[in-house]
């Protein structure tokens, strides 16, 4: 089969598009014939080895896949070859076929188009995670997005309007706060044209924010973390702007906030049964229509550079989906 593969770490340009071994399914897994795969911001830190995990070379990036189930590992009887899923894979994603644990895997309504599917699962699994899990988030309370047009700001958009927020969407340009408006973002703040801190505190009447959905890092972290109300939480999901904050732990204590971490890839693991009712209560306000995956664009496997690139540079409005 044909497939991405990363070789050495080393900068995106380096993947390799080539012949692998079809994978064999093992006891409790399934095979996935892949229609589409999502494409995410981590993916690009890991081939690089920037990422928290670091696997063996080579291997094949994509953690997320929509596609048929064509082989059944021993042991699995729920399943059925034919049958269309969602599917987390970790890695392995970026490929025509991938094996993966039945726990990972879940059968998605013919409603759902593939190249959504496939993008539904990272973005918008991490947003629901985080406001529903690791923030507790309440009507009525404020919520701001940053990054928000990207792919899971644009997914915590959505949720957190779901859940009750009022959301504050922050961008870069005109172009992405209009995206993230018409994904049910109340407030607007470009950060370009003023200064953060200063215009939270503004729409906030000086009250600071219940809960920061933080995926920027750097200049943005810091503007965040000084604009927190009481009793607040302060998300950190991940580091689109490339620069890791230190945090001045002594704000926290002063202003009785919490800084939660978010990693929605140990989540899966440690609390399967929680993730498993999360995909299922995510799959229902799909098929209801009240969050929808948007796909900036959809190129062939073979271009998964160019989909990795725009996703890194920070281009992209909502998510990319790459099909074999």
């Amino acid at each position: 089969m044909k497939a991405i593969v990363c070789n050495e770490f080393a900068p995106v340009e380096a993947l390799k598009y080539q012949d692998v071994p079809d994978p064999v399914v093992k006891k409790g897994e399934v095979i996935v014939d892949v229609k589409a795969c999502g494409v995410n911001f981590p993916d690009g830190l890991l081939v690089q080895g920037l990422y928290q995990m670091k696997p063996p070379t080579p291997f094949i990036p994509g953690n997320e896949v929509a596609g048929v189930i064509s082989e059944l590992g021993e042991g699995v009887s729920h399943l059925k070859v034919g049958m269309r899923v969602i599917a987390l894979c970790m890695l392995g994603g970026y490929a025509e076929k991938v094996a993966v644990p039945v726990t990972h895997v879940m059968p998605i309504p013919d409603a759902i188009p593939d190249d959504e599917a496939a993008a539904l699962v990272t973005a918008h699994a991490t947003a629901h995670h985080a406001l529903k899990q690791r923030a507790h988030i309440k009507p009525g309370e404020t919520l701001l997005v940053t990054g928000a047009a990207g792919g899971t700001g644009l997914a915590a958009v959505q949720i957190g309007k779901l859940m009750g927020a009022t959301v504050i969407a922050v961008c870069s340009t005109q172009e992405k706060l209009d995206v993230a408006k018409a994904n049910g973002a109340d407030i607007l703040i470009n950060y370009t044209e003023t200064d953060l801190k200063t215009a939270i505190k503004e729409v906030t009447n000086g009250k600071g924010v219940d809960v920061v959905y933080e995926c920027v890092g750097g200049d943005t972290f810091h503007a965040c973390s000084r604009s927190m109300a009481w009793n607040g939480r302060l998300l950190v999901v991940g580091f689109a702007g490339g620069t890791i904050p230190e945090f001045p732990v002594n704000l926290s204590l002063v202003k009785g906030y919490s800084v939660v971490g978010v990693f929605w890839g140990s989540f899966t693991q440690h609390q399967p049964k929680d993730f498993a009712a999360n995909m299922q209560e995510l799959l229902t306000w799909y098929v209801e229509g009240k969050v929808k995956v948007i796909v900036d664009e959809v190129l062939p496997l073979a271009n998964a550079k160019d989909a990795l690139n725009k996703v890194m540079g920070r281009e992209v409005k909502g998510k990319m989906s790459l099909r074999p």
